[in-house]
């Protein structure tokens, strides 16, 4: 049993915006406040979390398949761009960037650890900036290793690599 248009199916890896990406391990029905809804079961193994989606909820939700791998190549060719930090107080810009990872676009994302990331030679970044920058970062790893299919060791250094030579 698959969503229609998503087409979806158990054992498929999808991208919920605000928590990146998770396995669907199914679909129930559930009866809520009286309605019969059809739900689509996704593990967020590494959060510790279950999510059920109304599957007529699923598209305006914003969950969708994982990027496909030249999806992946433009969000990679993004990270060795120039770095665009607006000169706009960290308050203004923080939301933005929250904003950008919560949109679970990779290319958003891509733009989000591109501006925020540090080389050795640069000045330290304040907590905030570090938090935003490692969910960030985190989120487009485990994107590339799903879909790499590799570990997200290796999409880690993968990232690391592409960050280090632009």
């Amino acid at each position: 049993m698959s969503d229609k248009k998503l087409k979806i199916s158990a054992g498929d890896y999808v991208v919920y915006p605000t928590h990146g990406v998770g396995k669907v391990t199914g679909f129930e029905d559930q009866e809520i406040a009286g309605d019969k809804l059809k739900l689509i079961v996704i593990d967020f193994h590494k959060d510790r979390m279950i999510l059920r989606v109304p599957v007529d909820k699923a598209e305006t939700s914003g969950l969708r398949r994982l990027s496909s791998k030249d999806e992946m190549k433009v969000a990679l060719k993004t990270l060795k761009g120039k770095s665009r930090v607006r000169r706009t107080m960290w308050s203004r810009r923080a939301q933005e960037y929250e904003a950008k990872i919560n949109s679970g676009d990779p290319v958003s994302i891509a733009e989000v650890v591109r501006d925020l990331h540090r080389n050795a030679d640069q000045p330290d970044q304040s907590y905030s900036e570090r938090q935003i920058y490692q969910a960030a970062f985190d989120r487009l790893v485990r994107e590339l290793a799903a879909v790499e299919d590799i570990d997200e060791e290796a999409a880690s250094e993968q990232l690391e690599t592409v960050l280090q030579a632009a």
